[in-house]
């Protein structure tokens, strides 16, 4: 069928490689136990990746895997958004539809940007989460597809890859934890030059314990003998062996085109440049096959059939001919899955496009351009925009290229794709003097800006400007990372600006020179905003009015809350209805009602965030619905309501996750870890501070997450590794950008790290210096446990002789900020008692009337081991001096105090309960010595609290995926639990378990009734 005579180069003999395809079927070996793989498989061009990858694929799938291949794109230049994934997912999707469709469910707007074929994507305005969203989406995408199916994901040339691409691929290769998955991606080592955009990818992933990276080398001379052997089907001779690995060093393609080219008999006729000897098999074809290959060329990768046709103009079978002799002679190949051409090695193609006159590429280009414009179904639809803008920016026509262009980053936009979208629009601004002043007029901002109206026009009517495509570059390079590049856009754009009267416009770009400062750790961004403010003063209400407004509000709360935030979060609310800005609005009203309840209006505040997570969970507002579930909770907390805030961040894992809110999700697991600690449930508060410190990619849930884990490891008595965690905590906020929220809980943890080091003079100076800086409106929450801690150590402190020089500071300065914070809701009522109580006992003056009170505040309070610890307190001080009466309810204090205190884990409370029942005789059990048997089975049994949810489900029936999703935990941990009480109950199965917590009746028979998961 093609041809009397195919030239065979490639050896159907798969030569060496052994270690290479060894590690990649241990690989599929471990991914097959549920362990997802990661590799990278470098080397030079020609030297045998592809034929690695193409081996591998065939024996995984006689093992029963799903093979999905995807190549990164090169057209001229530029690369496809997410072109590798695209065609990998649609390749799944042909071999799993059922289960990529289940696995899709409910997310199919979003997915849809890199896999066209769920459905319609979602074009509405960007936020901030986009592309994390995606990414998020993408990975739980072939977690589930993986978790019944070994999946193999290949994506090739990746040194062609566009930024999308390699954010992506980064991002799977750090958070895949679950499924049988094996991720494969090769790229050429020798491409990757000092500065080229894989180099910083390769890096990071070679930190990565998880990724492996394999390299490829050349073929030894006894290699290239057993390739030659299988090409030529007979034992070459030595000699010829000899001058061909010589000649190719090796390099697999260049060992095939040169025994290709011997056996051909064009041997005396080839020059010593490899580039030629690519070139003379070409040269050799017919010419209507020559011309073909030259098309091809500067088509792309891969050129459709129809595409072809129409650029070549010539008549089928002529067409047909030209194709079958290109492929015969193996310069061509079909393309894989696909109806089209590619050559059979892309260092065949680079030597054709580079021998092509500039005038023959131009001219090729417009015929690609012209043929694609007259039938847009020449291509597939996901890459007709990018295509068409490649041809016209190749065929130097900037009238026809600039249109193309903006049209191609819009679609970027759309795909979450802002990298490519920030170089397209650089490329627009490129071509943006080249372009008739005819051509310009007739763009216009509602087709190619979203970013913010423009000011004073009708952007149905209004010409598209230069400071249009400079507002969409500042927003796409800070969406993508490239946070340099849009700074300087940004000040290119007020140079600008500063001859023009546009206020708005001006202050638009301010605002986002705010931003771009504070991601860069240059500043708090402060001045920005306030610039921002001067020139929105006086006008009219707008979108960037309320934005500004807004945004002034948000930083207000979280640097300096007070009085003039809050006015600003209201005039911010209502700007945003006047101008139907819902987002601004709805971000507006969270700032507004957080800051209503730092100023004492509670309820009111309270209601403002309830109303707001209702609306934009019922309208799937995925730019606010993350907020919504951190801010309200975190508000609740502030407020000692702990079990409220637990449950609405329960409820905040489910739709983050299910959103793929990463960055809210990280934040929400922070909140969690602090809810937890107040409710004395702390085993799932340190599991939710470490589930925070993995899935944070910002300093805020990283920094909160170590501080909780340093609080639980120093009342654990585990000084060290409370250090270390406060340091972790410590590095992660930075010495830029202070935040009360972030600075105060850090001194307070280095207060208490330091007494427990015995450094007494330290904790005093961190003390002086966080009351010289003092505390803000609505810091209550942060400030009370701070001087909590304080007033304890001197009073500790007390007896010691060497700690009285600094005493009488210390506590002055401790009574008079007590005088100055507020005590807004009964849990820092309590604590404002606690802590005179504490500066009482550091003067001697403590008795069991004023220990009396503070017990009684913490009591109906939601936080066991306060109420421990003020109830030792407490017995301590009935103690003193008491009578019989005083021992038996210190006795029982005592006892109340180790029973907490045992059932956290915290040690030096235990302990210090224990010594002081000893040394008044008291029968209370030595810290050493076990408790009582409980009378809940589940603790004689020695279950966790953690391990008590966990066997509840299994005695349901729940498989460990469902219990991760029911606990919001790994698969992988849940199996851990699953063991540890099939070990305390002394059973050897899921079964036996179910049936002993039946027996024992460990749960009421609703509480095991299935519920759905999440």
């Amino acid at each position: 069928m093609l041809g009397p005579v195919e030239t065979r180069s490639v050896s159907p003999v798969f030569v060496g490689r052994a270690e290479e395809s060894g590690a990649l079927h241990d690989a599929l070996a471990r991914s097959r136990e549920g362990e997802p793989q990661a590799l990278l498989i470098g080397g030079e061009a020609g030297v045998g990746k592809t034929r690695l990858i193409e081996e591998f694929a065939t024996a995984a799938r006689r093992r029963g895997a799903v093979v999905a291949l995807g190549g990164c794109v090169e057209i001229g230049a530029d690369g496809l958004p997410f072109a590798p994934f695209s065609t990998a997912l649609r390749a799944l999707r042909r071999e799993l539809p059922g289960e990529l469709a289940a696995a899709a469910a409910g997310q199919e707007e979003e997915l849809a940007r890199l896999l066209p074929e769920l459905g319609e994507s979602g074009t509405g305005r960007r936020d901030e989460d986009g592309m994390a969203r995606l990414f998020e989406l993408t990975a739980r995408l072939l977690e589930r597809v993986a978790a019944d199916h070994t999946v193999v994901l290949a994506l090739e040339d990746l040194h062609w890859a566009d930024a999308s691409t390699r954010h992506l691929l980064a991002y799977l290769f750090r958070t895949l934890r679950t499924g049988r998955l094996v991720v494969l991606a090769t790229y050429r080592s020798d491409d990757i030059h000092r500065r080229h955009p894989l180099r910083p990818l390769l890096a990071e992933l070679d930190r990565l314990r998880t990724v492996r990276r394999l390299e490829l080398a050349r073929f030894t001379r006894e290699e290239v003998c057993r390739q030659v052997a299988g090409i030529l089907a007979q034992e070459p001779d030595a000699d010829r062996i000899d001058a061909i690995f010589e000649r190719s060093d090796g390099n697999a393609f260049f060992v095939e085109e040169l025994a290709v080219a011997g056996l051909e008999g064009c041997r005396r006729g080839l020059t010593d440049s490899l580039r030629d000897l690519l070139l003379v098999r070409v040269e050799g074809l017919p010419e209507e096959a020559q011309q073909i290959a030259r098309i091809v060329a500067e088509g792309g990768s891969t050129v459709e059939y129809r595409l072809l046709a129409a650029v070549a103009r010539l008549a089928e079978d002529d067409l047909i001919e030209a194709l079958r002799a290109a492929v015969n002679a193996s310069i061509l190949a079909p393309a894989r899955g696909g109806d089209g051409y590619r050559f059979r090695h892309s260092l065949v193609r680079e030597a054709v496009s580079d021998d092509l006159l500039p005038g023959e590429r131009s001219r090729l280009n417009r015929r690609y351009a012209e043929a694609l414009e007259a039938d847009p179904t020449l291509v597939p639809a996901d890459q007709r925009a990018a295509r068409l803008a490649s041809y016209w920016y190749h065929a130097h026509d900037p009238a026809k290229a600039l249109p193309a262009v903006l049209d191609a980053s819009v679609e970027a936009r759309h795909r979450h794709a802002y990298a490519e979208q920030l170089r397209l629009l650089e490329r627009a601004m490129e071509l943006w003097d080249a372009t008739p002043d005819a051509v310009r007029s007739t763009l216009r901002p509602v087709d190619y800006a979203e970013v913010y109206p423009p000011c004073g026009c009708d952007p149905a009517t209004t010409a598209l400007r230069h400071l249009d495509l400079l507002a969409e570059a500042a927003v796409a390079g800070r969406l993508c990372g490239e946070r340099e590049r849009a700074l300087k856009i940004t000040k290119r754009a007020l140079r600008l600006l500063d001859d023009e009267d546009d206020p708005l416009r001006a202050a638009w770009f301010w605002i986002q020179r705010s931003r771009l400062v504070q991601s860069l750790a240059r500043g708090d961004g402060w001045k920005e905003i306030a610039t921002a403010q001067d020139l929105v003063r006086g006008l009219p209400p707008s979108e960037v009015h309320a934005e500004v407004l807004a945004l002034a509000a948000h930083w207000s709360m979280l640097h300096e809350p007070g009085p003039e935030a809050l006015t600003a979060a209201e005039r911010a609310v209502e700007y945003a209805r006047m101008v139907s800005a819902d987002d601004i609005e709805s971000n507006a009203r969270l700032t507004l009602g957080g800051l209503m309840v730092d100023a004492g209006q509670i309820e009111a505040g309270l209601t403002h965030m309830y109303e707001v997570r209702d609306e934009v969970v019922a309208r799937s507002l995925a730019a606010v619905v993350g907020r919504s579930h951190v801010n309200l909770p975190h508000a609740l907390e502030g407020l000692g309501r702990s079990e409220a805030s637990v449950d609405i961040l329960r409820e905040g894992l489910r739709l983050t996750g299910a959103m793929g809110l990463r960055v809210a999700e990280a934040w929400i697991w922070s909140n969690l870890a602090e809810s937890l600690i107040s409710l004395g449930r702390w085993d799932e508060a340190a599991e939710a501070a470490g589930n925070a410190q993995r899935r944070g990619q910002t300093a805020g849930p990283h920094g909160s997450g170590a501080n909780s884990l340093a609080f639980l490891a120093l009342a654990r008595g585990r000084v060290p590794e409370a250090a270390r965690h406060l340091a972790e905590g410590r590095a992660a906020y930075g010495p830029l950008d202070p935040m009360p929220q972030h600075e105060l809980p850090v001194s307070c943890l280095t207060i208490a790290v330091a007494v427990a080091e015995g450094r007494l003079p330290d904790a005093r100076a961190e003390l002086a210096r966080t009351l010289e800086s003092g505390f803000p409106p609505g810091t209550q929450r942060y400030a009370w446990p701070l001087l909590l801690e304080a007033a304890t150590a001197e009073a500790d402190a007390r007896a010691l002789p060497a700690a009285r020089d600094g005493r009488a500071e210390a506590l002055d300065g401790i009574l008079k900020a007590t005088k100055r914070l507020t005590t807004n809701a009964p849990v820092w009522l309590a604590h404002e008692s606690w802590v005179r109580a504490e500066l009482q006992r550091a003067e001697g003056l403590s008795t069991p009337d004023t220990w009396s009170r503070v017990v009684t505040a913490f009591e109906p309070l939601e936080r066991p081991y306060d109420l421990a610890r003020v109830r030792y307190r407490l017995a301590e001080s009935l103690l003193t001096g008491g009578g019989e009466d005083e021992r038996d309810r210190a006795t029982e204090l005592l006892r109340l105090t180790q029973t907490v205190a045992r059932h956290l884990a915290a040690r030096p409370l235990a302990e210090s309960a224990a010594a002081l029942a000893q040394r008044a005789r008291l029968p209370v059990a030595p810290a050493s010595q076990p408790a009582p048997a409980p009378a809940d089975p589940a603790e004689a049994l020695g279950l966790t609290s953690r391990e008590r949810d966990v066997l509840r489900l299994v005695a349901v029936g729940h498989t460990n995926r469902r219990i991760a999703e029911e606990l919001f935990i790994s698969p992988k941990t849940a199996s851990v639990h699953v063991s540890n009480i099939l070990a305390k109950l002394g059973v050897s199965g899921r079964g036996e378990a179910a049936a002993v917590a039946h027996r024992l009746g460990l749960f009421p028979a609703e509480s095991v009734i299935p519920r759905p998961a999440g």
